[in-house]
């Protein structure tokens, strides 16, 4: 044991010596997500008994157009948020987040462009643009300065 000594001592040392070194991080850097410094908000209330189902055309229905004009560089990214609370103005909330007042101007017209894509019938457009005014009423909009 006495043999040992002199080499815990030295190994302890070393960590000491080490642990007093900063520390970086041999993981990369996560990439920077864009900022955005605008949201466009949309407020729908869906309309007596339609709450499930113009949930599920969002979800199934606008969600992918959403994608598509995203990947097309219409926005940054968007959010759904929902409230079943029946004092609410709003059932469903919908926050594009966008980079700046220019992708504002382009946003409509990249969101239609993203449904011509996906959908090139202009009577099944036609169609679900009703369909989805059955399920829901538009009650406002703002934009929001995001906070740096």
């Amino acid at each position: 044991m006495r043999a040992l000594a002199p080499l815990l001592l030295t190994v302890s040392a070393g960590l000491a010596a080490c642990a007093a070194l900063p520390r970086t991080s041999t993981a990369p850097a996560p990439a920077t997500a864009e900022a955005g410094t605008i949201a466009q908000v949309y407020y729908w209330r869906a309309k007596p008994g339609k709450f499930d189902e113009y949930t599920r055309y969002v979800r199934d229905h606008a969600e992918t157009i959403d994608a598509e004009a995203q990947r097309n560089g219409a926005f940054i990214s968007v959010t759904t948020f929902m409230t079943r609370d029946t004092t609410s103005a709003w059932s469903h909330m919908r926050v594009f987040v966008l980079r700046d007042s220019l992708q504002l101007l382009e946003l409509n017209a990249k969101l239609n462009a993203a449904g011509v894509r996906l959908e090139a019938d202009s009577v099944k457009r036609r169609l679900n643009g009703e369909y989805s005014a059955s399920l829901r009423d538009r009650v406002g909009a703002q934009l929001a300065h995001i906070l740096p």
